[in-house]
């Protein structure tokens, strides 16, 4: 008996406590997953990083060997000039000095990934003046581009989600739930090949340097806004229509997010990940539910009430004055019938 009535006890504590548990256990595995990409990056990335810093070294005693009038503190002032102009942009590089970063296009695909919070970092403003509009150009842009977005979203949503899987529950027959899991499952695929597999293949054929590893690894870092920016394209120096080629790439980053996007609301309409999802929500307050419930009550019954008078008011004849309770009174005492 006591058994039974700790294990119910028990059962109702663990019931009511269950978000809470999952939240922590979220919290936790996402530290946990944190904590294992460092461990990985830095075990795959760090023998790379030390043959690289190796190379350079050796290459910088070389080259002070074979050029001994040169003083090592000199070097390392040109260096370190070098690579900070190329932090801006800018080469030192003979084969890309007539390649300007802030032409028309160049500025447009500037101005696309910081609306798009991509941000590759390959080219930054150089002034004061530049950097101020950066500031308040993002602080209008990117709230405006959410809205542009959601908007654009909303309504091709409408179109490849929800109709197709409407039409696909109601003239063939197919459970609902399923229905939209095979949809979301070939939208998915449809979008991975018309943004990722196809464009790095593009890439891969357009960019002398690149593979199709590399290119699509740009694809997927572009589309998913981390914008890292080691691999930018239209910046070789021998880049054909490099104009053309950049509003291209442009368009290419609006319509693929707009497509993400697309893909990502189409999976989190799904049954299954909304049941998920509310494994780690706070459940509301029964009182602050019954208050929401109260609220909308008292102004659906208000605005019965003013239209039920507003009715009433118009359905009087014109010219004709409010006839109160003293009405009859006042009827029968002028001599009128009453009726």
């Amino acid at each position: 008996m006591l058994q039974s009535l700790a294990g119910s006890a028990c059962g109702r504590l663990a019931q009511r406590h269950r978000p809470a548990c999952c939240f922590a256990l979220l919290v936790l595995g996402y530290l946990l997953y944190l904590v294992f990409g460092a461990v990985v990056f830095s075990s795959v990335e760090l023998p790379h990083e030390d043959l690289l810093r190796q190379e350079l070294r050796q290459l910088k005693r070389r080259f002070l060997e074979r050029h001994a009038c040169l003083a090592e503190p000199q070097l390392e002032r040109f260096l370190g000039r070098v690579l900070e102009a190329s932090n801006y942009g800018v080469s030192a590089l003979g084969n890309a000095s007539g390649r300007w970063n802030w032409d028309f296009t160049s500025a447009l695909f500037f101005a696309s990934t910081v609306l798009s919070t991509t941000g590759y970092g390959h080219t930054v403003p150089l002034s004061d003046g530049g950097k101020a509009f950066c500031i308040v150009y993002s602080v209008i842009g990117i709230p405006f581009t959410l809205l542009f977005l959601t908007a654009v979203v909303q309504r091709v949503t409408l179109q490849v989600s929800r109709r197709p899987v409407l039409y696909a529950h109601l003239r063939w027959g197919l459970p609902r739930r399923r229905a939209a899991l095979a949809h979301a499952l070939l939208l998915g695929a449809a979008a991975a090949a018309a943004f990722f597999f196809v464009p790095a293949a593009v890439f891969s054929a357009l960019e002398d340097d690149w593979n199709f590893l590399e290119s699509f690894y740009f694809c997927f870092i572009s589309l998913s806004t981390i914008g890292l920016g080691d691999y930018v394209p239209g910046e070789g120096y021998n880049q054909r229509f490099r104009e053309l080629y950049k509003l291209g790439i442009t368009c290419y980053l609006l319509l693929g997010l707009v497509a993400m996007l697309v893909v990502l609301e189409t999976f989190c309409e799904l049954q299954e990940l909304k049941a998920f999802r509310k494994m780690f929500y706070v459940k509301k307050d029964p009182d602050e539910d019954q208050l929401h419930i109260m609220e909308h009550d008292q102004l659906s019954f208000s605005s019965i009430a003013d239209q039920a008078a507003g009715g009433k008011e118009d359905q009087k004849p014109d010219g004709e004055p409010f006839v109160g309770p003293e009405a009859p009174a006042s009827a029968l005492a002028n001599g009128s019938p009453q009726r």
